[in-house]
């Protein structure tokens, strides 16, 4: 149980160190690396080819804007 309680504290003294940081410098926690961008991996999934879920995503997306395009056409004012 001790363990759990120091953890807990633990977590919670990062948590409020954050806070007082984000309070006095107004920023944002940001990341160092620059992500898989860095090391030349341009998607998360290095396949050369979507799959079948991915196209479906894009094609529902594809369709939602074009409907937006047409919704933007006939608006009246």
């Amino acid at each position: 149980m001790s363990t759990f309680i120091l953890a807990f504290v633990f977590f919670l003294a990062m948590v409020l160190a954050m806070a007082v940081g984000y309070v006095f410098q107004r920023k944002t926690i940001a990341g160092s690396c620059g992500g898989l961008g860095a090391i030349g991996i341009s998607k998360a999934c290095d396949c050369p080819e979507p799959c079948d879920r991915k196209l479906a995503r894009m094609a529902r997306e594809e369709a939602r804007q074009e409907k937006l395009a047409e919704w933007q056409k006939n608006k009246i004012i």
